[in-house]
């Protein structure tokens, strides 16, 4: 079988990647008033041409900017829309378990101030960037999906009052809003596109259920909601843009926020999402079994085994991962599937606990277990 020429590929990794030294301290310099917005760019330029040259040298078809521009995975992106900004007054905390405890990842709550919409090209500047400095690899674009603003409301959208007094408003203007997002990517270049999603994944955890059922909205069809607006915005997509997304959840400090397989969302999620790949975590018991998979119709679409953890330094044994892929071709053909690992390794600028020689070492992996799978 041969190596796949378009994305997602045989071997291929979700997005973020650990901050170098370099950065951080240009990161906080700034914060401080230390360095100037030019001499971060700057900082930021140079540990994103070394970490595209590190994923050409281990042999990876795809090449993301590491998400260095970043503070947070998700948050970056959603501030940018216009309506949607960051309150003054309030926080939200998001509660993330280990094997060692308990911590969590607070944050600005968002506040929807006007009606969704989009004035300016997200990361547009930022994939030029990265299309400019890759030399063998396909650079990819990550952006949170349209679901993950909502999910980070912390409350219903349509309030008495409010911007919004019905649902269905809120939901078109959101999908619009992404609709010319994608279209003015594409304009720019981009043919490989990531739709992060951690909701679609959180949803079938019962815990994630109540507190949604909690702020008033019907958790039980949530996920299909979520389907349909994706759908909505890749309707008229170029044929040439390839689109996936990833589910996990929750990766912060090597911490999770969910658990549970992927059987409440499957149908809808597998069967009816019209995506290119799936992207999906799989290096532990705590997501469950590759049976939720069997909704996925034969075709072209892709399964990425998540099955490389980021969340420790700990490297894999090739033979166990080859056993897992075998295993999924019980539910999916061989064809069908590709393999990364199971999240980004550094979601937000902190970082997963694991050194950069072990981050190369898992991608190496990747790349040499797909080769000896697919050829």
């Amino acid at each position: 079988m041969s190596a796949r020429t378009t994305a997602p590929f045989r071997a291929d990794h979700v997005g973020s990647l650990l901050r170098p030294p370099a950065l951080r301290q240009a990161r906080d310099d700034h914060a401080a008033g230390r360095l100037s917005d030019a001499d971060l760019r700057a900082a930021e330029d140079e540990a994103i041409r070394d970490v595209v040259a590190l994923q050409e040298s281990v042999g990876l078809q795809a090449a993301t900017d590491g998400e260095f521009r970043r503070t947070s995975w998700h948050m970056d992106f959603l501030y940018q829309l216009d309506g949607v900004r960051p309150s003054q007054d309030s926080s939200v905390q998001v509660a993330f378990h280990n094997a060692s405890g308990d911590l969590s990842f607070t944050s600005k709550a968002m506040v929807i101030d006007q009606r969704i919409g989009l004035s300016t090209t997200i990361f547009g500047d930022a994939f030029s960037m990265l299309a400019s400095t890759v030399t063998t690899a396909v650079p990819k674009l990550t952006i949170p999906s349209p679901s993950m603003l909502h999910y980070r409301l912390g409350g219903a959208p349509v309030q008495e009052g409010g911007v919004y007094t019905d649902a269905d408003d809120f939901w078109n203007d959101l999908a619009a809003a992404y609709r010319a997002e994608v279209h003015a990517l594409y304009d720019l270049g981009v043919r490989y596109l990531q739709l992060d999603d951690t909701s679609l994944a959180y949803l079938n955890d019962p815990a994630q259920r109540e507190s949604m059922t909690a702020r008033g909205e019907d958790a039980t069809t949530m996920h299909q909601r979520y389907v349909d607006t994706i759908n909505e915005v890749l309707r008229d997509r170029p044929d040439d843009l390839r689109v996936t997304t990833h589910m996990c959840r929750g990766n912060y400090r090597s911490s999770w926020a969910a658990e549970g397989g992927y059987d409440y969302v499957a149908d809808a999620v597998f069967g009816g999402l019209q995506v290119d790949g799936f992207f999906c975590e799989y290096d532990d018991a705590r997501s469950g079994d590759f049976s939720p998979l069997r909704f996925l119709p034969r075709g072209d679409q892709q399964v990425v085994l998540g099955l490389v953890t980021t969340k420790t330094g700990e490297l894999e044994d090739p033979d166990t991962l080859k056993r897992r892929i075998e295993e999924a071709t019980k539910y999916v053909p061989l064809e069908q599937l590709c393999l990364s690992p199971q999240c980004g390794f550094s979601s937000t600028v902190e970082g997963n606990d694991l050194t950069a020689d072990q981050q190369r070492a898992k991608l190496e992996l990747i790349v040499s277990v797909a080769r000896d799978v697919w050829g």
